[in-house]
């Protein structure tokens, strides 16, 4: 299976490197399709009802998981309820405690250089 780092966003363009979804949908897709290195996600689509929430919870029950988790929302709110429930789907071992998860909220205009290099390094 392909190994790729996808970036899950309907606003700002991906890092290079990445595959851009633009959907949760196309997200789901990908992760049934293939093996995930990295997996950044945002909360706020243009579909209010399908957001990056929603994409957690089908996530962690469908198991559906990737290599490196980061949250990037600059929705403080929704961004902290989807790291707070993967991690919580860790404590309860419905993921692997080996995933790593991080809160990384992004401007929505441009990548500060020391969040940039977050990307750079996981690749």
């Amino acid at each position: 299976m392909d190994r790729i780092s996808v970036f899950l966003d309907d606003f700002r363009s991906p890092p290079e490197g990445y595959v851009l979804a633009l959907t949760i949908d196309d997200c789901i897709y990908l992760l049934n399709n293939f093996e995930i290195e990295h997996l950044s996600l945002d909360h706020d689509l243009v579909d209010k009802n399908r957001n990056g929430s929603l994409l957690v919870q089908i996530m962690i029950r469908e198991k559906l998981f990737a290599n490196r988790i980061t949250i990037h929302s600059a929705n403080s709110v929704g961004g902290k309820k989807m790291y707070n429930r993967l991690k919580e789907a860790q404590q309860e071992s419905f993921m692997s405690e080996d995933i790593v998860i991080s809160l990384r909220p992004l401007p929505l205009h441009h990548f500060p250089p020391k969040v940039l290099q977050h990307y750079l390094d996981i690749r």
